[in-house]
């Protein structure tokens, strides 16, 4: 993408509302524009980062064998009536009627839907398990939504629901969950540490929560400092082997991490005193076991092997998507903009013509430029007639994990320069080369 082509509508000034460092961002680098409040038009760049977690949240979840469905966004209020959660979930729900007169919802979570799904097509333990999810938009009616896309009230949300014939096997689903979402994170470049939590409206006794530790949290958290040296990793895992993802669970939380709602005092102080940590966490996703809560009500049974016709055991396992993205730029940032993770970025690289309109520049940039979209990468060329300074300054702001620069000093000897946004460290190379560097970071192999 050219930069002269693209819509990018950055700002040069600190928004007056944003309050945070991630709503600032998001607002200077044209990532998104209130609608009102606490809804938001994702324009160009915010919408490529929202495909990109898309996509690793799927891959990851095809890895352990769950399957993508679509549900609608507006549900009828008769399987919340069923369910007996219509009356309880509080005014966070937002509820309306259509042109009949029907009582309708906009979609805070999906289990009485999916539930519905699966007893109408589902009725033998031999179809089981079945873990069903999807990517949709949600609704909550937040009494003041505030710091951006970190506590709006529409936001984008993977939810997935396990169906199981025993405890045994839905405590294995969720110990799926947990490892898939540990591999998500990571290859979205965080630290999504899994902390006992309360489950809320969802309602089960068995849940974590997955916190980013930053500043400007919403939760306090307590934890022993060595979780924070637990990483999963290139480790491969088969999701069928249920003592291995045991392990995994009890790897990452045999040492204690709980939020300030189910945090105990007398636990923490038997951690050596050097390890106890109090920060703030962002919530970025939730994996929930809740039994039979939602199948007896609903008649979600299916015939087991003694040919009785029993309750499945359920789950439920949300991540984010749309605060994620504000979570990953807490997590990552300096006083000039922004810092991508490579797993995450909206372009590869950034490509900076120092003097626009000089043939030589002008050649070696286009050169650069087919050379890496050949190669199947995505780099965002500032050809724009702008002075240098604003150039580095909208690249350091939008947050690129690399730059190469082009100018007519340096192809007279031969070189660029690349430069790592994370570090700021730069090198001088021939372009080829750092072609080269570019295609070996991000794993694809240079023609």
């Amino acid at each position: 993408m050219r930069l002269s082509r693209y819509f990018l509508p950055v700002l040069k000034e600190n928004p007056a509302e944003a309050q945070i460092v991630s709503h600032r961002y998001m607002l200077r680098a044209g990532m998104v524009k209130q609608a009102s409040a606490g809804i938001y038009s994702w324009l160009p760049m915010g919408f490529k980062v929202l495909r990109k977690l898309e996509n690793i949240i799927h891959e990851e979840q095809a890895r352990a064998g769950h399957i993508p469905i679509q549900m609608p966004i507006l549900q009828g209020a008769d399987l919340w009536r069923e369910s007996g959660r219509y009356d309880d979930y509080g005014e966070e729900m937002l509820r309306m009627k259509d042109r009949h007169g029907r009582d309708m919802l906009y979609t805070p979570t999906a289990e009485e839907l999916v539930t519905d799904i699966f007893r109408a097509h589902v009725g033998s333990y031999k179809e089981l398990p079945l873990t069903l999810y999807q990517i949709q938009w949600k609704f909550r009616d937040e009494i003041r939504p505030r710091f951006g896309v970190m506590r709006g009230r529409e936001f984008l949300m993977k939810d997935g629901y396990n169906f199981d014939l025993t405890k045994e096997d839905a405590l294995h689903s969720y110990n799926r969950h947990l490892v898939s979402y540990l591999r998500t994170y990571e290859r979205m470049g965080l630290q999504a540490i899994p902390m006992r939590a309360d489950s809320g409206p969802i309602g089960g006794d068995d849940t974590h929560e997955f916190l980013v530790l930053a500043e400007t949290g919403e939760s306090e958290v307590f934890y022993d400092s060595q979780i924070t040296d637990l990483k999963f990793g290139d480790r491969e895992i088969d999701f069928d082997d249920r003592a291995a993802c045991q392990a995994v669970l009890e790897e990452f939380t045999s040492r204690y991490a709980r939020t300030d709602e189910t945090h105990d005092e007398a636990l923490f102080n038997k951690i050596p005193e050097e390890r106890r940590r109090v920060a703030r966490g962002i919530e970025v996703g939730q994996i929930f076991y809740f039994g039979t809560k939602y199948s007896e009500p609903l008649g979600a049974t299916v015939v087991n092997e003694k040919g009785e016709r029993v309750p499945v055991h359920m789950g439920s396992h949300g991540i984010g998507v749309s605060r994620l993205i504000g979570a990953i730029i807490e997590a990552s940032h300096d006083d000039k903009g922004i810092i991508w993770p490579e797993g995450v970025t909206p372009f590869h690289c950034g490509i900076v013509n120092l003097r626009q309109g000089d043939a030589e520049a002008d050649g070696a940039c286009d050169a650069i430029y087919r050379s890496l979209t050949a190669l199947g990468l995505e780099p965002l060329y500032d050809d724009r007639d702008e002075r240098a300074g604003a150039k580095f300054a909208s690249m350091d702001l939008i947050g690129l994990p690399w730059r190469i620069t082009v100018g007519p000093r340096g192809l007279k000897n031969g070189v660029v320069e690349l430069t790592s946004r994370r570090t700021g460290e730069s090198e001088e190379l021939p372009p080829e080369q750092a072609i080269l560097r570019i295609a070996q970071i991000y794993g694809k192999a240079a023609a």
